[in-house]
């Protein structure tokens, strides 16, 4: 799944920001400031940035090359968390 071209809620353009905000993080800046550099200013352009759901595997990707998700099933077969 791609970022969104605009931010569902103002229409500010936010596609083309995805790339380097993956470069901030990996240059050690946080979240916000990250969003802040690329002058994200409102909440709700940082929303659309920070919740896109392929963020965090995108990011890890970038450090290890692989991502992995296993889930704690108990003897019910119910989740009880991720590893």
């Amino acid at each position: 799944m791609i970022i969104p071209v605009r931010c569902f809620s103002c229409g500010k353009v936010i596609g083309n920001k995805w790339d380097e905000y993956l470069s901030l993080l990996q240059s050690d800046y946080n979240e916000g400031e990250a969003l802040d550099r690329l002058g994200l200013k409102r909440y709700c352009c940082r929303r659309m940035v920070l919740t896109h759901p392929w963020r965090e595997a995108k990011s890890n990707a970038a450090n290890c090359g692989m991502v992995l998700l296993r889930c704690d099933v108990d003897g019910d077969n119910n989740v009880r968390g991720f590893r």
